[in-house]
């Protein structure tokens, strides 16, 4: 195990620290010890030293909302699966949602997701537990307990808390532990059971339209709560138009309201359903195109707190069914960086300094973990990008379980060279393959 590492002459990107400049990133015992130019005895005290030069150094790269599907579904993907997947895609934490089967309701669940996180040895894994008991939006779930577990928040994540009343009383208990209660922003009355984005393509399509209403009524309803309780909110994958609006509104009025965006809903609209694929049947849908540059808009005002990939690995059998029954997701993980850097970086809508802070610093504030920046004397948890390399995406390729993802044969540039995780490379890029 290597654990004081010596990363040289790489332009070094910290946005917590307001960082970009080109230096050393010296990791002693697992922890930054010193980012600036290293003394020449430094590279006698390490165990290996890593030469960064025309790389990007950043933090390591932060998801606040995956789907590893342990328990219950494990076909699909385990913790240790997903976690291989996350480091090969630069990110040294991910938080895993309780939509699992069983949910994860109580500190036992909590505890058995972290003892495989730590099994796996890949990232962090972190963990929301469920809002109510078996997501049912009914009976709060031991959100106590589950906090003193470690949980990092409360989510019914694939299921809107529908009674407003319940979620009220989830905003008060939440303040009570300090944690962030996040929201699937979706009014079921509402959506019915729609499964693409209501208006043109859903009507020619003769599939039933899930209406943007539904995520919006029920984000304004959630800010009418928030704004009496004052309780941290997140408001989860927001597609619509509306919705950023209703965002801006809660931001001006300085309430404790936090959001995150998709690679899907930035670079996909609703006509690519045309063809009837699964593979775009995701809930949120996708979008119209004004929404996609109503989101891109937000990004860019600073209205979008966290990038996220909403990783949603399905069956290759699930995902061939009509696509009335074939369930909602994209997995995403190992895509994720080309695809932000394809919407956001490519057309100069951000730089790598604001792109970076959403993928590092601004995602663990939200949960509330002391990561996302290099600071001295933090877990030496680093992503080494090569931002020039080109590179297509082949799901037959992926780590991840599995292969339900739109974007197979997309060209995209930028990629993950190294991802070290408390000091130690646990994964690698080399000219003859790679190594995980």
């Amino acid at each position: 195990m290597t654990n004081n590492v010596l990363i040289k002459n790489g332009r070094v990107i910290d946005p917590a620290n307001n960082l970009d400049k080109t230096c050393d990133v010296l990791i002693l015992e697992g922890r930054v010890a010193e980012v600036g130019k290293a003394n020449p005895a430094a590279e006698k005290s390490v165990d290996r030293v890593i030469d960064a030069s025309g790389k990007l150094v950043a933090p390591g790269l932060i998801d606040i909302h995956v789907h590893f599907r342990e328990p219950g579904d494990e076909e699909e993907e385990t913790i240790a699966s997903g976690s291989a997947a996350a480091v090969t895609a630069g990110f040294t934490s991910v938080v895993c949602m309780p939509n699992t089967n069983p949910t994860i309701e109580n500190e036992t669940d909590i505890e058995y997701v972290h003892r495989k996180g730590r099994q796996a040895r890949k990232t962090h894994v972190y963990v929301m537990g469920a809002i109510t008991k078996k997501r049912e939006g009914i009976e709060l779930a031991e959100m106590g307990m589950m906090a003193e577990a470690g949980a990092r928040g409360f989510t019914d994540d694939g299921s809107g808390v529908q009674d407003p009343a319940v979620m009220l009383k989830a905003l008060k208990y939440a303040r009570m532990f300090d944690r962030v209660v996040a929201q699937h922003c979706q009014e079921d009355r509402i959506a019915g059971g729609g499964v693409m984005n209501s208006g043109y393509y859903s009507t020619i399509l003769g599939l039933p339209g899930l209406d943007p209403l539904a995520e919006e009524a029920m984000l304004w309803r959630d800010i009418q709560l928030v704004r009496k309780t004052q309780v941290r909110y997140h408001a989860q994958h927001i597609s619509t138009t509306g919705s950023v609006e209703l965002i801006r509104q809660a931001k001006r009025d300085s309430l404790p309201v936090t959001c995150e965006v998709t690679p899907h809903h930035l670079l996909l609209t609703e006509e690519c359903c045309s063809d009837y694929d699964t593979n775009y049947k995701v809930n949120p849908p996708l979008r119209a195109q004004k929404d996609v540059e109503a989101l891109k808009e937000a990004i860019v005002d600073g209205l979008v707190d966290a990038l996220v990939t909403d990783h949603a690995p399905h069956l290759q059998s699930e995902k061939e069914l009509e696509f009335l029954s074939a369930p909602f997701g994209i997995a995403g993980l190992e895509c994720a960086l080309g695809l932000y850097i394809k919407a956001l970086i490519e057309p100069k809508l951000l730089d790598w300094l604001g792109l970076i802070r959403l993928m590092t610093v601004n995602p663990a504030g939200i949960i509330g973990i002391d990561k996302g920046t290099l600071s001295q004397g933090r877990q030496g948890d680093v992503t080494i990008i090569d931002p020039e390399a080109e590179w297509e995406i082949d799901v037959q390729k992926f780590v991840s379980k599995s292969r339900n993802c739109p974007y197979h044969g997309w060209k995209v540039k930028g990629k993950v060279e190294k991802t070290i995780v408390g000091g130690e490379v646990r994964f690698e890029t080399q000219k003859e393959g790679v190594v995980v």
